[in-house]
């Protein structure tokens, strides 16, 4: 269909053509033209509908088209139309930038002046809550209660300094507290700051960075014997069957408590005698792995399952959800026996994460090499593993004593003496 162009009567370079369906009030709706002339060529541009928000008349038409041809006079200002909306255009994004510009300043300021104690509270810990388990963001409320916020926590993110972060290590030790405790700590004030990092509330460098970590030997020596084993599983039987079964579990399969908490009956294959261990503790990445039960395992679990699996979970508590924490009468049982009498070192002293160190201790003794322990116990490094390499020494002496054997079956064993004379001559 062919547009038709109607020439304004009044007024001269103005026409339009009317939309064949819209209106606009009781007229069809009307969209305009400017025809005019810039150093002898004509020119003609789209101006827009009556309907757009200028509401475009006639007369309007009229007095844009003017302010052009006073531009093209002048030789000020756009002399054409498309001219004008990129000038317009051009100025809008300036005004946009600065407005960008002004509010990315005025954050900052607020963001330098944030508070250690404003952030934590704020920010990092409910970020922490989400994605950290209950246990472990219950132990960094705690470390920021008790020994960061009252040092750091009223200081602006950009104002701390290893100074201060030396006065926290100062006050945990002279409180008592374990190194181990007062790297933990640091570790926390390290998160903060990498997390305000990462979301522009902090720009230099992380102050945990420049402070010497506590160092100190803090892993657990203490392992029970075999004999110990079957003492302890005995006592706790006779307390509670359902702590004998956890603790069975821990020291046959290597198990932490938290993993034990979590196991689901889907997790259980008790033909292929394995176990899917879902929720460790490295498994924020998706890492799980496999432990495998022993004989007494594979019973106790065919009994528990043959006597109620209404529930998911393999041991829930009393009203049926996840247990947190180990009973009391762990604690209670081996305060009878007396294994912890008179021993203050913490790493001599048996809790329930001894039965895990024990399991690992019984593999490494048997001859089992640090590699499969690793896989066994679910550590990320080798090096968590190394530290019960010094409970192969029996095995590498065996293994001496095998090569002597051979050497001895292979042949006259020549003594030292003999040698000796041998070379002499």
């Amino acid at each position: 269909m062919k547009t038709t162009w109607i020439q304004s009567n009044k007024w001269k370079g103005v026409r339009w053509r009317l939309h064949p369906t819209r209106k606009h009030g009781v007229q069809f709706d009307r969209y305009y033209a400017l025809r005019y002339q810039v150093d002898g060529e004509r020119h003609e541009e789209a101006l827009g509908w009556a309907s757009d928000a200028e509401n475009w008349t006639e007369e309007k038409a009229a007095l844009k088209l003017a302010e052009l041809k006073k531009a093209i006079k002048s030789g000020t200002g756009p002399t054409r139309l498309s001219e004008e909306r990129r000038l317009a255009k051009e100025k809008r994004e300036a005004a946009e930038a600065e407005r960008k510009r002004q509010e990315e300043e005025r954050l900052q300021q607020e963001r330098d002046c944030i508070t250690v104690a404003q952030f934590f509270e704020q920010t990092y810990f409910p970020q922490c809550q989400a994605d950290k388990k209950q246990g472990s963001w219950r132990t960094e409320e705690l470390l920021f209660r008790n020994w960061i916020n009252p040092v750091i926590g009223t200081k602006p993110l950009k104002d701390v300094s290893p100074i201060h972060l030396e006065k926290i290590k100062s006050n945990m030790a002279k409180a008592g507290r374990t190194p181990r405790t007062a790297h933990y700590c640091l570790a926390v004030v390290r998160q903060i700051f990498n997390t305000a990092k990462r979301l522009s509330y902090f720009a230099d460098d992380n102050p945990v960075s420049k402070v010497k970590k506590p160092t100190a030997d803090n892993r657990r020596v203490r392992f029970l014997s075999h004999e110990e084993a079957k003492t302890l599983l005995d006592a706790l039987k006779a307390r509670s069957q359902r702590l004998h079964d956890i603790t069975l579990v821990s020291l046959h399969c290597g198990l932490r408590a938290g993993e034990i908490f979590g196991l689901e009956w889907r997790d259980l294959d008790l033909e292929r005698r394995q176990i899917l261990v879902r929720d460790g503790k490295n498994s924020m990445g998706g890492r799980s792995r496999t432990a495998y039960m022993t004989d007494e395992v594979r019973q106790m679990f065919a009994w528990r399952s043959a006597l109620d699996r209404r529930q998911d979970l393999v041991f829930p508590n009393t009203r049926g959800g996840r247990i947190e924490t180990i009973s009391n009468a762990f604690d209670e049982v081996i305060k009878s026996l007396g294994w912890n009498d008179g021993i203050s070192d913490r790493r001599h002293r048996v809790v329930f994460h001894t039965c895990r160190h024990t399991f690992a201790s019984w593999l490494v003794e048997a001859g089992t090499d640090l590699y499969t322990v690793k896989e066994l116990l679910g550590h990320q490094s080798i090096s968590m593993t190394e530290r019960y390499s010094h409970l192969g020494a029996n095995t590498l002496r065996r293994a001496v004593s095998v090569l002597e054997s051979a050497i001895r079956e292979g042949g006259k064993v020549v003594s030292l003496a003999e040698a000796r004379g041998t070379v002499n001559e």
